[in-house]
């Protein structure tokens, strides 16, 4: 966790560069004298006043707003000042120092004004609204989820996070939990009543009716995830097969050298496309084939090392190409490697490029060593395509979107972080337990209410109730240095 949370801090609160307006921002308790040496008199709370700012001598650094807001009724639960001055790097950097310098300032009583006021740590004003209780851990990592947003999707679901949708949903579980967890606690304490408080009270019914709820709320949370994260997709194949043309394609411009040479590709390109909100972080490699170019090997290499961790990998075969035995070969040889090198649960896509060019008779069908993945039904069934003349993208758009696990872009979405997930997943899997162990004849109840102990801790620790100060600081720390 971010350190001296008891000093005032101050900070440029808008983002580097030249701009219309930029604000300063100085949190703390008791700024009030602070705030009249700066604006040479008292503000009114929650009201804008047009005054001077003036340095140690009197001489105007600029004009402009200023704001008072004090606690709790403000961002961080402190008192807050902001300084709303035109929005030249130079002027706010002279408004930062003199507020530094004003606060050393001594008052009536001999002491500094403002004693101990600091430069903030990137995240200290919102750490500081979590710590005062303006708001719990996931609306402060919707708020920087709703600043880093790329898509209207992703902004609409982080302003939703950020107003309480997901806590709220969070509470819901926990209270249904905390009420569970009271009986099976009753039951442990009172072993010689003659009423069994968890048949009594339907806790069977209480426990499935959790994972239900709890079921839901993780589906609608593995969207959001994948709303903010995206997945990484690599295009893989033969020299020449249409790589770097599809990922043009795909993002709408030209973005990878396109050659009939082969070898062209020597490292990754790398771009994030959106369909329908949702990020994929695409990537080009170098055509995969033995080579004795020194540099052509490093890139062949290093795109195996992508397609090891990509989420999924679009195989990309040259239908122009395919009635040539040498060349079906070497297809069939990487569909061998990527069986050997990926994980089964990631999804290799067969695409058959070059329609426009298709030699009479092609093949088109998943290859033997990946056919069982297509099978399995993991949507690994081919697709053709003309990266060139931009026929059957939409189907590859839409199969991408598949894969990824996008269901719809249903209104009331909210924003969610992979440990998000990972948290309602360990509480699912506790859930699981305390089921199992419930549905046994003479259950241990002790190991029950441990499960569902363990089951609520996992929960606390999405709205940071309960939560180890080195997450805290993790989080924190990724903001920038106003927020």
């Amino acid at each position: 966790m971010l350190a001296r949370h008891s000093d005032p801090i101050a900070a440029i609160a808008t983002a580097p560069g030249r701009g219309a307006v930029g604000i300063v921002r100085v949190s703390g308790k008791r700024i009030a004298p602070l705030v009249r040496l700066l604006c040479g008199r008292d503000l009114k709370p929650r009201e804008a006043s047009y005054l001077p700012f003036k340095d140690a001598k009197g001489a105007p650094i600029d004009h402009g707003l200023a704001l008072y807001f004090p606690g709790p009724h403000s961002y961080t639960g402190e008192d807050v000042l902001e300084l709303q001055a035109h929005g030249g790097p130079v002027v706010l950097q002279l408004l930062l120092a003199r507020c530094l310098e004003a606060a050393q300032v001594a008052g009536a009583d001999g002491q500094p004004l403002l004693p101990g006021l600091r430069l903030a740590q990137p995240g200290e004003f919102t750490e500081r609204a979590f710590l005062n209780d303006k708001i719990d851990l996931a609306q402060a990592e919707a708020i920087a989820d709703l600043i880093d947003a790329s898509t209207e999707a992703a902004a609409r679901s982080a302003s939703r996070s950020l107003s309480g949708d997901f806590s709220r949903e969070i509470r819901e579980l926990r209270d249904a939990l905390v009420h569970l967890r009271m009986l099976v606690e009753a039951t442990l304490d009172f072993p010689e009543e003659e009423i069994d408080f968890l048949q009594k009270a339907d806790a069977y019914g209480q426990l499935d009716n959790l994972q239900d709820q709890l079921g839901l709320v993780l589906a609608r949370t593995q969207q959001g995830a994948l709303l903010r994260e995206g997945i990484k997709v690599v295009i893989a194949g033969q020299p020449n097969a249409g790589k770097s043309s599809l990922l043009n394609a795909l993002a709408g411009a030209e973005l990878a050298i396109v050659t009939p040479i082969a070898g062209t590709t020597r490292d990754k390109v790398q771009q994030t496309i959106q369909i329908d909100g949702v990020p994929l972080h695409v990537i080009d490699t170098a055509g995969l084939r033995d080579s004795e170019d020194e540099v052509e090997r490093i890139g062949i290499a290093r795109a195996w090392d992508e397609i090891a961790a990509a989420d999924a990998v679009l195989f990309l075969h040259d239908l122009s190409r395919m009635n040539e035995a040498d060349y079906a070969a070497a297809d069939l040889e990487i569909a061998q490697t990527l069986a050997e090198r990926i994980a089964p649960n990631v999804p290799v896509i067969d695409l058959w490029n070059k329609t426009d060019l298709a030699a009479p008779g092609a093949v088109m069908q998943p290859l033997a060593p990946l056919a069982a993945r297509a099978q399995a039904g993991d949507a690994s069934e081919g697709l053709s395509l003309s990266a060139r003349t931009g026929d059957g993208l939409d189907a590859v758009r839409q199969r991408l979107l598949q894969v990824a696990g996008w269901q719809s872009a249903a209104e009331g979405l909210y924003i969610a972080r992979a440990r998000h997930v990972e948290a309602l997943q360990a509480v699912s899997a506790h859930l699981q337990e305390a089921h199992d162990q419930l549905h046994v004849p003479g259950p241990a109840l002790d190991i029950l209410a441990e499960e569902l102990r363990l089951a609520q801790q996992a929960l606390n620790s999405i709205t940071g109730e309960f939560t180890s100060d080195d997450l805290l600081g993790v989080i924190f720390s990724s903001f920038c240095i106003g927020k």
